[in-house]
């Protein structure tokens, strides 16, 4: 094991995010999800129980959160795009993409932070749609069922965190007290293997999973080269919340002067480096877009004096 994977474990083991804890984005993910599920299944069962027919409810209801493959619907109907992903009304189809997301969300949340994975997740579920949409038009079977057919389902939105994760953390394993642990590229092959042999059948669905895969990929892929794609809507949610307290005013002191340095009057160029658990954090952070080999000397001296302590 090198000195950067050290580090990585070093962050895993050390950074947990606890169910309750506030901000926890992995959280509100399963919140919109299984808020969208009762819904649905609460409107079922009235339409069930005055003797309404499934296609009324899916006519008047179901069509409504559900994803078009047909991009001229797609337009009467945009806030699908979103809304699909969130939607599910097969009970253990709907446990299942819970549970992948669990597994693989709760680890990439704890090496990226809270930033990422709700980015990360919508990224997928778009990508997903698009994929569908031009499979849709372009595959013969897709192009006679079109006019009816539909998706629903966190899947492309999971598969795009489950390949981010395995590829931030390649060498995490889970169960690690079972003869060393089953190693995360693994179990992704597997949950790979199973979510696209469910939709096997379907060429468009297929594809669209396939669509959230590569999400995943290209997003790790563009932050290793410094582009982060989580900016812009943190950024937005950020502009969004502070339009609710007009009284905030920023400081004109970053968090680096105020905690990372103690300056005092010396010369900038004399500073001496504090370790704190944030710079330690943002150093992490680096290594996981950068890699290791990046680090300056004294991020580098900072981690080994940290490691020491």
């Amino acid at each position: 094991m090198g000195e950067s994977d050290r580090y990585q474990e070093y962050k895993i083991k050390k950074q947990r995010y606890t169910l309750g804890q506030p901000g926890n984005t992995l959280v509100w993910l399963f919140v919109f999800n299984v808020i969208f599920f009762l819904v649905l299944q609460m409107i079922k069962v009235s339409f069930a129980v005055y003797e309404q027919s499934p296609n009324a409810y899916y006519i008047k209801i179901l069509q409504w959160f559900q994803l078009p493959a047909d991009a001229s619907r797609l337009t009467e109907r945009p806030w699908t795009i979103l809304s699909y992903m969130f939607s599910d009304v097969a009970l253990f189809r709907a446990l299942s993409n819970m549970l992948w997301l669990w597994a693989f969300g709760s680890i990439l949340q704890n090496i990226t932070g809270n930033k990422k994975i709700i980015s990360i997740y919508l990224y997928g579920g778009l990508a997903g749609a698009l994929f569908f949409i031009v499979a849709s038009a372009l595959i013969p079977q897709g192009q006679q069922a079109a006019e009816a057919a539909g998706m629903m389902g966190a899947n492309a939105a999971v598969m795009s965190v489950a390949i981010a994760a395995t590829m931030f953390a390649p060498g995490y394993r889970f169960f690690p007290m079972l003869r060393g642990g089953i190693p995360i590229w693994v179990l992704t092959i597997l949950y790979v293997a199973i979510d696209l042999a469910g939709v096997a059948k379907t060429p468009a669905l297929v594809t669209s999973h396939i669509g959230g895969a590569i999400a995943g990929f290209l997003f790790v892929i563009f932050l290793r080269k410094g582009k982060d794609g989580s900016l812009w809507m943190n950024n937005l949610y950020s502009w969004f919340i502070d339009l609710f307290n007009p009284n905030k005013k920023k400081s004109k002191y970053s968090v680096k002067d105020k905690v990372f340095y103690k300056t005092g009057n010396r010369n900038p160029y004399n500073k001496t480096s504090n370790i704190t658990e944030q710079r330690i954090d943002e150093i992490l952070d680096k290594i996981n877009q950068k890699g290791y080999h990046f680090l300056t000397e004294e991020e580098k001296n900072i981690l080994r004096r940290a490691s020491e302590d």
